[in-house]
């Protein structure tokens, strides 16, 4: 078998964990390293701390994958004396490429989610909020006859009118505009403070939300209009719900449990954390629907309120949320530390390189990221539940 390099391995993360899925707010990929250089050992975590870092340059690491992006937030240095910038430079000077897959890990399938969910016990079915890789949007875009073609080669060629192996899709309805420019204007027809009228061609197409940007971009570039008229209306998804990207999962108990059994099965399934796993509600009430989000899900309790589910599993639950989220009606939660929703991750991740790329070793780092590491109780309420 050949020698893989880094580029490959970048390229087999983003097959099973589109970058697309991340959300716009991410910042997902290869964070350092050259895609040429050759991969024989893989390390995966799930943070890259000084201590993961210094183990993979130790353990012979030629790459790093890791879900939580080291620099997701903005830096003004990686100097070798700042935290990061150490981080930065022991892998560098280590010959370790760094990679992460976060938001689109969580949202592809297998992800984060399905495997929390299996976790807990459930089979990982729809996701509390679905991604759709294939969202379209529906274009209304106004312009004179005269200017008709040269625009619609434009917004054909940014990828604009394109339905299953048809291209150049469009609808052309004739109509009269108007408009008057007022002082300042710079009009291209007609004349400042004088009202114009004209025939105009509304052309309507389909095209990816992705590419959004890019044809709104194309517009004011090449429509010769100041202000080029155009609307956009999202259209609503058609996919498969229960296998849809997203974030989060919802499915069934094979059983229903008592919540109480059933806290206790997510404290024996994930990994060890000082801090456990709390929970709110009846320790009696039977529950058999599920929903799971990995990581911080609180930005999800209004969503679990009406997905009819029993019991809602997540992580880095806050007072007043919760509070609010339990008087208006919400069912049971579990809040489990953050990094043991997602460690288990890193497996999902070496069968998935076992499978992949044979030649290459991988190793997930025991290394407990949590950053908490003491619990305790007053000694006063010892023995209460």
């Amino acid at each position: 078998m050949s020698v893989l390099t880094v580029a490959d391995i970048r390229r087999l993360m983003d097959q099973a964990y589109p970058p697309a899925l991340a959300e716009s707010w991410d910042k997902v990929g290869l964070i350092c390293g050259d895609p040429q250089d050759s991969v024989k050992k893989i390390a995966l975590a799930l943070d890259c701390t000084q201590e993961v870092a210094e183990k993979a340059v130790e353990m012979g690491a030629d790459m790093l994958i890791i879900h939580h992006p080291l620099l997701l937030r903005g830096v003004t240095s990686v100097a070798a004396d700042e935290p990061k910038g150490k981080v930065l430079h022991t892998l560098i000077r280590g010959g370790v490429a760094l990679f992460a897959a976060h938001t689109n890990a969580d949202s592809a399938r297998p992800g984060v989610n399905d495997k929390l969910a299996e976790l807990v016990g459930i089979t990982p079915g729809r996701p509390i909020a679905p991604r759709y890789l294939g969202a379209m949007d529906k274009w209304g875009v106004h312009m004179l006859h005269k200017d008709a073609e040269h625009l619609k080669k434009r917004l054909f060629d940014a990828g604009a009118g394109a339905i299953g192996d048809y291209r150049e899709c469009a609808f052309e309805i004739e109509g009269t505009g108007q408009f008057k420019p007022l002082e300042g204007a710079n009009p291209t027809e007609g004349s400042v403070e004088k009202l114009f009228r004209d025939a105009e061609l509304r052309l309507e197409f389909v095209a990816p939300r992705r590419l959004r940007g890019a044809l709104i971009a194309v517009l004011h570039e090449e429509h010769p209009y100041e202000e080029p008229a155009f609307d956009i209306v999202e259209m609503e998804p058609t996919g498969d719900l229960e296998n849809a990207y997203g974030l989060g999962r919802v499915g069934d108990l094979p059983t229903p449990m008592r919540l109480d059994d059933f806290v206790q099965q997510v404290a024996d399934q994930l990994p060890t954390t000082a801090w456990g796993v709390r929970a709110t509600g009846d320790p009696d009430q039977m529950v058999s629907r599920v929903a799971v989000s990995s990581g911080s899900g609180d930005s999800f309790l209004s969503d679990v309120i009406k997905l009819g589910v029993d019991v809602y599993v997540t992580s880095d639950l806050r007072h007043h949320p919760v509070d609010e989220y339990l008087r208006e009606g919400g069912p049971a939660v579990v809040d489990t530390a953050h990094w043991s929703s997602e460690f288990p991750w890193t497996q999902q991740v070496k069968e998935l390189l076992a499978a992949q790329a044979p030649q290459t070793e991988v190793t997930v780092l025991s290394i407990r990221t949590d950053p908490w590491t003491m619990a305790t109780k007053s000694a006063h309420d010892v023995g209460d539940n």
